[in-house]
């Protein structure tokens, strides 16, 4: 029989220097609003991002898949003041395997490309290999969206392949979706390239 491994049935608080994970919760629907409004992600025809009138819906949404145990969500805070900044999450997670996707992600204008969404996907990725004991992870993506290919592919992910066609948006349009991932046996040496950009970020930012 195939093992089922054990995952949690609620996110794990993960806190850094720049950035805190922390569960997702309607009593964030008011920060989300806020957060989301700087940048306007949600104008970005490739994305999938709520629109401030749809962030109850949207955390609704998320909160149910923690129900059903393919997603574990989170709200992430910059640090030290806290200020919720964005959305992220564990999602598509394979019991057997164990392997799970991080995906659903936004920030806030302000925060991109600084040193909290690099920590961010560094915590994510240390619980991913070092706590839940995963086989891989996945990062998705459009294949039109060039920030998220280059944001992920600096992470030291690589590129599985494309699904052509994958699925429908919203907007009428088909999505040609890249897959791409880090294997555990892969996760030392991208740590320790996760590790490196965190102190050179840092003391830039300094």
């Amino acid at each position: 029989m195939t093992e089922r491994h054990s995952f949690p049935e609620a996110p794990l608080c993960l806190t850094g220097q720049h950035v805190q994970l922390v569960p997702l919760s309607l009593s964030h629907e008011e920060g989300l609003r806020e957060a989301v409004q700087d940048g306007e992600p949600w104008k970005l025809w490739y994305t999938a991002v709520p629109r401030p009138d749809e962030m109850r819906d949207e955390i609704t949404r998320r909160l149910d898949l923690q129900k059903s145990g393919s997603m574990l969500p989170y709200t992430v805070l910059s640090l030290p003041e806290r200020r919720i900044v964005g959305m992220t999450a564990f999602m598509s997670i394979d019991h057997t395997g164990p392997r799970v996707e991080i995906g659903s992600t936004w920030y806030a204008a302000s925060v991109q490309r600084t040193a909290l969404n690099t920590e961010a996907k560094m915590l994510l990725l240390s619980c991913a290999f070092e706590t839940l004991d995963c086989l891989a992870v996945e990062f998705r993506t459009h294949f039109l969206n060039q920030r998220s290919r280059r944001a992920i592919e600096r992470l030291g992910a690589k590129l599985d392949g494309i699904l052509r066609s994958h699925r429908r948006l919203a907007n009428g349009t088909v999505r040609d979706t890249c897959v791409y991932s880090v294997t555990a046996v892969e996760w030392p040496a991208v740590r320790t390239h996760l590790n490196w950009c965190l102190t050179e970020k840092y003391q830039t930012q300094k």
